[in-house]
């Protein structure tokens, strides 16, 4: 499971959090559907050269949020989820991208105008770059 989720060491976000906001992602766009397989634990620190304490947090706490389910001797796997608590995930990932984008425009000065525009032109780029339009 090569690529499963990527890491930034440099980035000031615990790797752990990484990690889960990561593998929540996965599970509410659908791209990881309900049943879906994940790397074991030591898998995962393996391909991300981390401890393997730190995979076994996230894993820990998205078993807990019911986003991974244990199957004993079978693995880690996504579990089915709810229509209702994928969106509770979706608008929770959304409000903390937006949180953070907020900060950083006002660090900058930037007015509400400035900044809608430059989410508007970024969001139109990476929809670009995801259907393959890219120039």
């Amino acid at each position: 499971m090569a690529g499963f989720v990527n890491v930034d060491p440099s980035d000031a976000v615990p790797i752990w959090k990484q990690i889960e906001d990561r593998v929540r992602r996965l599970a509410v766009s659908g791209s990881s559907p309900a049943g879906s397989g994940v790397p074991s634990v030591r898998e995962l620190a393996r391909e991300l050269r981390v401890n393997p304490a730190t995979v076994a947090k996230a894993y820990n706490r998205l078993t807990e949020a019911g986003v991974l389910i244990v199957r004993r001797g079978e693995g880690t796997f996504f579990a089915e989820r709810s229509s209702r608590a994928i969106k509770a995930d979706r608008t929770r990932i959304l409000s903390e991208g937006a949180q953070r984008f907020a900060e950083v425009a006002l660090s900058v000065k930037a007015g509400r105008a400035e900044a809608e525009e430059e989410i508007v032109k970024a969001f139109e780029a990476m929809q670009s770059i995801e259907s393959g339009d890219e120039a």
